[in-house]
C-alpha cells in the first residue's frame, strides 16, 4: 500500500509540474487549453488545478469571454500566482554589475546597475552587487523573501557549468558560493556574454537556431548558437571572439597576448585611440557627440573593419543566419553596425544564401542578466544538454527552506517591450 501511495504521489507531482510549466511558458490559459497542451484528460486536469488553486500556486485571473466563440458559460483562465517565487539574474561586466529580479508571472520587479573600477577585486564586486540588490529592493519596497533561484553571468573565459572552474578568471569561482550563502538559493554561473547571446536568440518571435553574438563593451566577448544549441565548448571558451588576434604587433591585451580584437574594438580601446588621434574623449557620451569628427570616424571604421573580419571568418566556419552586435556603443554610434555588416559581407562567400544578416542587439544592458534567468530555468530548446540549477529541491517533501515559499522547478523567461519576461 505504501508503494502504491508513493507512485500516486509521484504521478500527481509530475502532472502538477507539467501544468505549471505550461502556464509559465504560455501565460494565462483556460483549463481546456491546458489539458490539450499537456495531454491530460479534463477530469485529471480539473483535479490537478484544484489542488494548485487550493495551495495558492495558481490563481484565476479572468475568463475567456472576450475571445470566446459561440454560446456557453465563459471558462476561467488560470495563471501563476505572481507571489509564488522570485528569480534573480546578475550580470557582472568588467566595470559594472546589472541586476534583474522577476516574479513567477514574468513581471520585472527590479532592474538596475552600478559601476565599479575595472581592477576591483571580486569580493568588492560581489559586495557592490549585494548593495545594489538591497538598494533596489528598498526603493521598490520588494522583499526578496521568496527568492527561488539565481543565475549569474561573469566575464569570460568561464568554463562550461559542467566542468571544474580551473580556467575561469581568478576570483570568479567565488561568485556562485557567495550568492548561494547570502540568499540560500540554488545558483548557476556562466560566461555573461554567452548568456546575452542566449537572451538575443530567444528575444524575438521565434528561436534563432544559428546565431553569432558579439558584445562591444569594456571588453569584447561573444556567444554561439549553433544547430539549435547554445555552445559552451570543451572547456567553456566558445565565443571568445575578443581574443582573436587582429594586429599581431598591436597593443597588449588583458589576456596576455598582443593585438586581440578587444584592444581595437572595446570601448576603452576606441576612446584611447580617439585620444591618441587628438580628440580628447572620456566616455561613450562624448563619443556619440563626436562621432562625425574625421579622426573619430576613422577610429570607428578601423574598429568595424576588425570586427567584420573576425565575424566574417567565423561566419564562413559556422554559417549563421544572424550576427548580432551588442553593447551601448552600437546605440550611440549606430553607423558602426552598418560598417561591420559591410566588412562581414566582404569576408563571406558571394550570394544571398551565404550572407548572414547583421544587426544591432534588440536588448540593452540587461541582456546578460536576462540570459542568466533563461539559463537558470531552462526555458529554451537551445539549452539541451545545459545543466540545470537544483531549483526542484525547494519543493522537496521536507518542505521549503526558511524564508522561501514552495515553487515548482521550472519557469520561462520572456522578453518583450512591455517590461515582462
Amino acid at each position: 500500500m505504501a508503494r502504491r501511495i508513493g507512485v500516486h504521489a509521484l504521478v500527481r507531482r509530475t502532472h502538477e509540474e507539467r501544468v505549471l510549466r505550461a502556464l509559465r511558458e504560455g501565460g494565462a490559459m483556460s483549463r481546456g487549453e491546458i489539458a490539450e497542451l499537456v495531454g491530460l484528460s479534463r477530469s485529471t486536469l480539473s483535479e490537478v488545478t484544484g489542488r494548485l488553486l487550493h495551495r495558492g500556486a495558481i490563481v484565476v485571473v479572468d475568463t475567456d469571454a472576450g475571445r470566446r466563440e459561440g454560446s456557453g458559460r465563459p471558462a476561467e483562465r488560470l495563471a501563476l500566482d505572481p507571489g509564488s517565487g522570485q528569480y534573480l539574474g546578475v550580470d557582472f561586466g568588467h566595470r559594472r554589475v546589472h541586476v534583474v529580479v522577476a516574479d513567477a508571472s514574468h513581471e520585472i520587479l527590479l532592474s538596475g546597475s552600478a559601476p565599479y573600477e575595472d581592477d576591483s577585486s571580486w569580493p568588492a564586486r560581489i559586495t557592490q552587487a549585494f548593495a545594489l540588490i538591497g538598494t533596489l529592493s528598498t526603493e521598490a519596497r520588494v522583499h526578496l523573501g521568496a527568492l527561488q533561484g539565481i543565475g549569474l553571468g561573469v566575464p569570460g573565459p568561464y568554463p562550461a557549468p559542467t566542468t571544474t572552474p580551473t580556467t575561469a578568471s581568478p576570483g570568479t569561482e567565488t561568485v556562485g558560493p557567495a550568492f548561494a550563502e547570502r540568499f540560500d538559493a540554488p545558483t548557476i554561473v556562466d560566461n555573461n556574454t554567452r548568456l546575452a547571446a542566449l537572451a538575443e536568440a530567444i528575444s524575438g518571435d521565434g528561436v534563432v537556431e544559428d546565431l553569432l553574438y558579439l558584445r562591444l563593451g569594456d571588453g569584447v566577448g561573444g556567444g554561439l548558437v549553433v544547430g539549435g544549441r547554445l555552445v559552451t565548448g570543451a572547456s567553456g571558451l566558445a565565443g571568445e571572439f575578443g581574443h582573436v588576434t587582429v594586429q599581431p604587433d598591436g597593443r597588449p591585451c588583458r589576456c596576455g597576448k598582443l593585438g586581440c580584437l578587444e584592444t581595437v574594438a572595446s570601448i576603452p580601446a576606441v576612446l584611447a585611440a580617439c585620444r591618441a588621434n587628438g580628440v580628447p574623449l572620456d566616455n561613450l557620451t562624448d563619443l556619440g557627440t563626436a562621432a562625425h569628427h574625421p579622426a573619430v570616424d576613422q577610429v570607428l571604421r578601423d574598429a568595424a573593419a576588425a570586427v567584420g573580419r573576425v565575424m566574417g571568418r567565423a561566419a564562413l566556419a559556422l554559417n549563421p543566419a544572424r550576427i548580432v552586435i551588442g553593447g551601448e556603443i552600437t546605440q550611440l554610434a549606430p553607423v558602426l553596425v552598418n560598417r561591420i555588416a559591410a566588412a562581414v559581407l566582404r569576408e563571406v562567400l558571394p550570394g544571398d544564401d551565404a550572407s548572414p544578416s547583421v544587426q544591432a542587439a534588440e536588448l540593452a544592458d540587461e541582456a546578460g542578466a536576462i540570459g542568466a534567468l533563461a539559463a537558470l530555468f531552462h526555458n529554451s530548446p537551445l539549452l539541451v544538454g545545459y545543466p540545470e540549477a537544483d531549483v526542484a529541491s525547494l519543493d522537496d517533501p521536507a518542505g521549503p527552506r526558511k524564508g522561501h515559499r514552495p515553487c515548482p522547478a521550472t519557469t520561462t523567461v520572456r522578453t518583450s517591450a512591455d517590461g515582462q519576461y
